[in-house]
């Protein structure tokens, strides 16, 4: 017996003498850390980016229109046999022109537009792709947060659970209580394992969430996470004004400005689908070697510079320009449409995070009270119970209620900062730029209800902490 204790007492040992060298190469991350490393590898932001890129691309492409262009062109052929002619066999000809275009109807300079505009959407696509990779990550944060605090929770109420249970089976060996309390204390504590159980999965779900967003992966067969993140799930009261929120979200956001930037668009398409009923000029020059075949106009090999302007007009071409016109013109007023569903759709946003958000600081203003209840609760009823006062069932519930209530506490909080952060996208500011009681209330004010809420949300180190 002994021997094995030492062995298990050296492997103990060892791992401790490990540990630290293995958490000191995991990274650590902050949620500013978090939200920073997402906007850098975060798979839709990449991809956000790249199309930036393309939009740019385009734009160069339209712009070569204004810009002269240099083409070469040949032909060499011989026929095989010539029967009663006096061709010659061979024939060949090369050039090289430059062509510049004079009039196109105002193509070039709607093409240019649209890349432009183009560029301008790309960019406010790419922005609200980061906002709303930023709430993701913000909410994945708190909900890793949240997760930890329910396990340290639950593994507090099982320890109390436990300790119930080894007294109550210390009471039934001494003769003072029957086997009934014993067969309680083990039933709830049977009921309280699943609990725990059930959070430390959600625990590692929320790690592999917030690593999806964060683009690491995570190597198949790892046990732990890739990283680990710091810091306590917080309330930082907030008190955004509604008006003030649906202003900034119909101003501000991305995805609005990108839908104006649709409607633009169209209003060039129709300006460079209406240039194909106009003529089209174009100078060119170059300089030419070509062939002549008949001997008697000249010599085989002839050369010499060309100059000369080409115009192409569309007289009819079947109604094809019409279609294209009112095509574009049918995508304009859904463009219309949509930006006025979009602005519908921000405000309903706004709305329902600023509702959550009074919600959640509300049942957490109540929770907060409750849990003190609660633990008091708990000393009461253990106090009445080791006096011959209460029953078991009166510590059993009363530890119940203590979990219940912190969890619930809990999710307040973190309802609080998921209300927020979605605020915070629909808005397309940031939260403290929401903070519209920050603007009439006191600094010292402010930082001691900051201070004091967070030390209020903060979980209690054990189950009977008041």
């Amino acid at each position: 017996m002994c021997s094995k204790f030492a062995a298990i007492s050296m492997m103990i040992a060892s791992a401790l003498a490990v540990s630290p060298k293995f958490l000191a190469a995991m990274p650590a991350y902050t949620v500013e850390q978090a939200v920073a490393l997402a906007q850098e590898r975060n798979p839709d932001v990449l991809i956000a980016r790249k199309k930036v890129t393309a939009a740019r691309g385009g734009f160069i492409e339209a712009r070569s229109g204004y810009l002269p262009w240099l083409s070469s062109s040949g032909l060499y052929d011989k026929r095989q046999t010539q029967s009663e002619t006096n061709l010659r066999q061979e024939d060949y000809n090369a050039i090289l022109k430059l062509e510049q275009n004079i009039y196109t109807g105002g193509a070039v300079a709607s093409q240019v537009a649209i890349a432009q505009l183009n560029i301008a959407k790309a960019n406010y696509d790419l922005q609200e792709t980061i906002d709303r990779v930023i709430m993701e990550v913000r909410i994945a944060f708190n909900e890793l947060l949240l997760n930890r605090a329910k396990v340290r929770v639950h593994n507090d109420s099982v320890g109390v659970l436990e300790q119930e249970l080894k007294s109550e089976q210390d009471n039934f060996d001494a003769g003072i209580v029957g086997k009934l309390n014993v067969q309680r204390a083990e039933v709830a504590l049977a009921n309280a394992r699943p609990e725990l159980f059930n959070v430390q999965t959600d625990l590692k779900n929320s790690y592999l969430r917030l690593s999806e967003l964060l683009g690491i992966d995570v190597h198949p067969g790892a046990q732990a996470p890739p990283f680990e993140i710091s810091g306590e799930l917080q309330y930082r009261p907030n008190h955004a004004d509604l008006n003030d929120c649906l202003a900034r979200g119909d101003a501000n956001r991305p995805v609005i400005k990108s839908r104006q930037k649709d409607i633009e668009v169209e209003d060039r398409q129709y300006v460079l689908d209406r240039s194909a009923t106009r003529p089209q000029v174009r100078a060119f020059s170059g300089y030419e070697v070509y062939s002549e075949r008949d001997p008697d106009v000249g010599p085989e090999f002839n050369y010499g510079g060309v100059v000369g302007i080409n115009a192409t007009w569309n007289i009819f071409d079947g109604h094809a320009t019409k279609g294209r016109m009112q095509a574009t013109r049918a995508r304009r007023e859904a463009a219309v449409e949509a930006l006025a569903a979009t602005r519908r759709s921000v405000g309903s946003e706004v709305r329902s995070a600023f509702f959550d958000l009074q919600q959640a600081e509300r049942v957490l203003e109540n929770e907060t009270r409750n849990v003190q209840t609660a633990d008091e609760s708990l000393d009461m009823a253990k106090g009445n119970f080791a006096a011959g006062l209460g029953t078991q069932l009166d510590v059993l519930q009363a530890a119940a209620d203590v979990t219940r209530t912190r969890t619930t506490r809990l999710s307040a909080i973190y309802l609080h900062n998921v209300a927020l952060a979605r605020l915070a996208r629909a808005c397309a500011s940031s939260a403290e730029a929401l903070n519209f009681g920050s603007d009439f209330k006191g600094t010292q004010t402010e930082n001691r209800n900051a201070a004091h809420a967070a030390d209020v949300a903060k979980p209690p180190q054990k189950m009977s902490q008041r």
